[in-house]
């Protein structure tokens, strides 16, 4: 079998990189947790902070059930993200994952269909790229990323897609977060249905 093959099925992923660390953001923030970076994004947002993760060609392909087995024998916590997770066949990790006992975690656009047996679902839509209607109803958590004052409407736009029972989170984009967590705080006020994400693993300067 060719390294294609084993990464159109999945048995083969290209990882960035892969740590054990605290979940920095979201519902699920202060939790250890094993992070699995695939390569490869399409959606490309300009503020993007992980933009080396975008070249799936310059991230080796590592082992699908080899990946599973260093993980879990960190911690029960996977958050599998990116780059955009969703370009890749999940199936193979993720059952590997489940036999080992963990609850898989996945952050995504939603731009790609969903694969892989998920836990929870963070949706962080982007403008360029909509998420998939399919994902919206799948979604435990919206995280919307605000760069300018039309994300704010952007939300509200897409926290009308996902169910009832979706948590609604706002988060800055990290370098303008001075500027934009006193309008995020204003906006939360007038919407107490929000809530603020903040990139905590950013100010305890760990991965």
């Amino acid at each position: 079998m060719t390294l294609n093959s084993d990464l159109e099925s999945g048995l083969a992923l290209p990882v960035m990189e892969h740590f054990y660390t605290l979940q920095g953001e979201g519902m699920h923030s202060g939790r250890a947790a094993y992070f699995i970076r695939l390569g490869g994004c399409d959606v490309g947002c300009h503020w993007c902070d992980v933009k080396e993760s975008w070249d799936a060609e310059l991230h080796p392909l590592m082992n699908a059930e080899e990946l599973a087995k260093t993980a879990a024998a960190h911690c029960k916590t996977i958050v599998i993200t990116g780059g955009e997770p969703l370009m890749w066949n999940l199936n193979p990790l993720t059952q590997h994952l489940k036999s080992l006992g963990c609850a898989i975690h996945i952050e995504t656009s939603g731009a790609h269909p969903l694969s892989g047996r998920l836990d929870w679902v963070t949706l962080s839509p982007k403008k360029n790229s909509l998420p998939l209607e399919e994902i919206y109803q799948r979604a435990d958590e919206l995280k919307v990323i605000v760069y300018n004052q039309h994300d704010f409407q952007f939300a509200k736009a897409q926290a009308e897609k996902v169910s009832d029972s979706c948590h609604l989170l706002l988060q800055s984009e990290w370098g303008r977060r001075e500027i934009l967590y006193p309008e995020i705080t204003k906006f939360i006020l007038e919407n107490p249905k929000w809530r603020a994400s903040v990139q905590t693993h950013k100010y305890l300067n760990i991965p």
